[in-house]
């Protein structure tokens, strides 16, 4: 009972955040990155799928469906899962110090490991960060086929190199399961990664323009991050 009470809280939060901002008129904050290490084959990751569902329909929070590949041999193949972020949750976990990773499991701002099942947890977390200046300004333009990024630091940023990524994704998918422990059920994904890239590498040290290609109508999130696996410094939505 208490967890599904702490997921109700935060769905109610997905939803009155985006319209108190709206009623107020106040300025969209710099976004909070969370992402979903999720699977199909898991049969405990469906509300932290639908709790993604909520987030995602939130400007003020990039939320991104990360699928995982390491479940697949229970009976169902994940259709969006990718060795690719598999290790990026090892990746996580290998700078974190923790020793295992597991499912569902939501990054936020590359740095705080909570259960996707965790409501409080999660709404705690996504409230602290938004309190918080990043460290890097982004300004994100689109041009035709191409992205402008800007980038500036606004504090003395730690040495080695700040990688700039993009992942595209698909806003919405509906998957009918048809073997493995969720069998028989159908299940509402939101933004599921399907193209994660590493587009520039940064100093950090001084201002700097940046473009790259851009095609297609698939959205997608720009994420500015302390090495490939450290803390998320600067976002964007690109629509």
């Amino acid at each position: 009972m208490k967890s599904i009470l702490a997921l109700a809280a935060v769905l109610s939060l997905a939803i009155s955040g985006g319209a108190f901002a709206q009623q107020t008129g106040e300025s969209v904050r710099e976004p909070v990155v969370v992402e979903l290490f999720t699977s199909q084959g898991c049969s405990s990751c469906p509300p932290a799928d639908a709790l993604l569902k909520q987030l995602a329909q939130r400007s003020d929070i990039v939320a991104l469906a990360l699928h995982v590949d390491y479940w697949d041999y229970i009976g169902w193949k994940d259709i969006f899962a990718s060795p690719a972020y598999s290790n990026r949750q090892k990746g996580y976990a290998q700078l974190g110090g923790r020793k295992m990773i597991y499912t569902p499991q939501m990054i936020v701002m590359g740095r705080q490991d909570i259960s996707g099942i965790d409501g409080m947890g999660i709404a705690d977390a996504i409230a602290g960060y938004q309190g918080e200046p990043r460290p890097v300004a982004l300004d994100v333009r689109r041009e035709g086929r191409e992205l402008t990024l800007s980038l500036a630091p606004r504090v003395d940023l730690p040495d080695g190199p700040i990688t700039i990524q993009i992942a595209r994704y698909i806003p919405l998918q509906s998957v009918e399961i048809t073997r493995g422990e969720l069998a028989g059920h159908r299940i509402d994904y939101a933004n599921i990664v399907n193209d994660l890239q590493q587009v520039a590498l940064w100093d950090g040290q001084d201002a700097t323009e940046i473009t790259v290609a851009f095609e297609g109508a698939q959205p997608a999130a720009v994420l500015v991050q302390q090495g490939p696996f450290g803390p998320v410094l600067a976002a964007a939505h690109v629509n």
